[in-house]
């Protein structure tokens, strides 16, 4: 009746080109910046929820990115990485600059969506800002609308990998 859906495989290369999530030397530099696994908090600053949804398939059996020691968190003392979506409203401002203020450095801010960006669909409304990037010093920024849960963990990959070499 239901057909059973393979685990996604985020070790190796898939058929479209998308590569790991996190190699081992990838892993290693992970453990070099926070010395021990990573933990995300995920910050809603006034989305649609679409990219939240998104986020929280990261956690299922299918994606299960806590096997490569990626946890998301509820407190933001206890994160890593603020992963914030949505267009950053400007009621929001104040409790994103405080959430970042009470994140353990290393910090990186992950932005995700393009709403991140500038705003996106919501852009020019007086509702919200010009994006993520005049509030906060933002790592990198993994686009869609929203991004699938495969690219949301080969974006951060992505620029975690980056900041690992810098």
């Amino acid at each position: 009746m239901f057909k059973r859906k393979e685990a996604v495989n985020l070790d190796r290369d898939d058929a479209q080109g998308g590569s790991a999530i996190i190699s081992g030397d990838e892993a290693e530099g992970l453990k070099k910046i926070f010395g021990r696994s990573v933990r995300i908090r995920q910050v809603d600053a006034g989305s649609c929820n679409a990219c939240e949804w998104e986020c929280i398939a990261l956690g299922n059996p299918v994606y299960d990115v806590s096997r490569y020691g990626i946890d998301f968190v509820a407190s933001p003392r206890h994160a890593d990485i603020l992963l914030v979506t949505g267009p950053i409203s400007k009621s929001m401002v104040l409790a994103l600059r405080q959430t970042y203020r009470a994140t353990p450095g290393p910090r990186i801010i992950i932005g995700c969506g393009d709403c991140t960006v500038d705003g996106g669909i919501y852009r020019g409304s007086y509702a919200v800002t010009d994006g993520l990037r005049g509030i906060l010093p933002v790592a990198g920024i993994i686009p869609g609308c929203p991004p699938g849960p495969a690219e949301i963990a080969r974006g951060g990959r992505l620029i975690v990998k980056g900041l690992i070499k810098e």
